[in-house]
C-alpha cells in the first residue's frame, strides 16, 4: 500500500492509502458523498466529479512540485 495527496488543482485535500492512485481518488470522493455513477475517469491517476478534476500524487513525490498551476 502506498500513500497518496489527493488534490484538485493546488490544493491539498486529503491523505490516503490505497493500491493505486486512482483507488486513492476514488475512496476520497466516496468519502465526499459521491456514488461512482457521479465519477469519471480522466486518467490512471484523475477523476472527475462535479466539473472537478481530482489527483493522486504519491506523497513526497517530485511530480507534485513540477505540475503546472492547475493541474
Amino acid at each position: 500500500m502506498t500513500s497518496y495527496e489527493v488534490r484538485c488543482g493546488r490544493r491539498l485535500l486529503s491523505l490516503q492509502n490505497a493500491y493505486s492512485a486512482r483507488e486513492a481518488v476514488l475512496e476520497y470522493l466516496r468519502s465526499m458523498g459521491w456514488r461512482e455513477s457521479e465519477i469519471t475517469a480522466v486518467s490512471a491517476n484523475a477523476l472527475s466529479c462535479a466539473g472537478a478534476v481530482y489527483r493522486a500524487i504519491p506523497l513526497g513525490s517530485e511530480e507534485r512540485l513540477s505540475a503546472p498551476f492547475g493541474a
